[in-house]
């Protein structure tokens, strides 16, 4: 493999660092990081980086962060680097063809899913949700169409009965980078492959925002479990309780399912081994741990003896 080929790498978000990383030790070494702009964050607003950005600047490589990648300006400084090759993963924007068409050899995306199942922005969620057995990245060509490109190559991992969004997260965040080191000879070669993707087998996963996390205790026992693990950490489940005449916000994280009838969808029992039950609309979940709106996180249990006697609020 070329030691002097010119790559580019785009990419925001922390599940593309590893990938970053491999280029950056194994070589070849990139020539800019493209990420999205400095954003406030925190209580007190302060501009924050992505952490991507970090990796590059300790490593000595420039960093470009425009507003837009439609930019004109932004367009012609990339022209002028003479990609032979761009890397996407997790960048934040779609690509315009005017930048898809720079690199000599190839614009490429990093895609955390097994295409063309799960096309968007929360794959990840989208498989642990959905029940799927297996998950992983495909490496393929970028084209106008949202990962409609072509197939270079696909590894898979296993999704364990507890795996979580943050854990598949992780796991995919270095199958990435091997996957990448994987594709890297043939595509600098130009001899990659290219197969295309079966629309009629491609589904969707939009881009979630916080208030989606809100739980249905109606649902089936253990398409909530699926929802509450793949939804953590981002961007969690939730339920409401009223404590005292007052509405609160509940977090919820991974619980077991039980089979039974535990009541109403929503009524919340103890029972005698300590455990806190929630009747779903088919079987119960035993919560793990809860986090009330201005309290810490806590074991359900510690929640649940908080009401000494008390009757336990319903989730709903």
């Amino acid at each position: 493999m070329p030691d002097d080929a010119r790559v580019i790498f785009f990419g925001s978000g922390e599940i593309a660092i590893p990938s970053f990383r491999r280029l950056i030790e194994s070589g070849p070494r990139p020539l800019a990081l493209v990420t999205q702009p400095d954003k406030p964050a925190g209580r007190h607003r302060e501009l924050t980086p992505p952490p991507i950005k970090r990796v590059a600047l300790e490593a000595g490589i420039p960093v470009l962060q425009p507003e837009s990648v439609r930019d004109e300006a932004g367009l012609a400084a990339l022209r002028e680097l003479a990609p032979d090759l761009i890397v996407v993963m997790a960048y934040g924007q779609i690509l315009p063809k005017a930048l898809i068409a720079i690199p000599r050899l190839a614009c490429i995306n990093l895609h955390a899913s097994l295409l063309p199942r799960h096309r968007g922005a929360s794959c990840i969620q989208a498989a642990i949700d959905e029940g799927d057995r297996e998950t992983g990245v495909t490496v393929m060509h970028v084209v106008a169409k949202l990962d409609a490109g072509d197939i270079i190559l696909a590894r898979s991992i296993a999704i364990g009965e507890g795996d979580t969004g943050g854990m598949i997260h992780d796991r995919m965040a270095d199958l990435a980078a091997e996957a990448l080191a994987e594709a890297l000879p043939a595509l600098l070669a130009g001899t990659a492959p290219r197969v295309p993707q079966d629309p009629d087998l491609a589904t969707y996963a939009p881009k979630l925002e916080r208030d989606q996390g809100r739980l249905d205790w109606t649902w089936d026992a253990g398409r909530l479990a699926r929802r509450i693990r793949a939804y953590e950490p981002w961007p969690g489940t939730w339920t409401e309780i009223v404590d005292g005449g007052k509405v609160k916000r509940i977090k919820i994280f991974p619980a077991e399912v039980g089979e039974g009838d535990a009541g109403l969808p929503g009524v919340v029992s103890l029972v005698e081994t300590g455990g806190v039950r929630v009747a779903c609309g088919n079987g119960f979940l035993e919560l793990g741990e809860v986090q009330v709106d201005g309290s810490r996180r806590m074991a359900a249990a510690e929640w649940a003896r908080g009401f000494h006697g008390r009757e336990l609020p319903g989730l709903r």
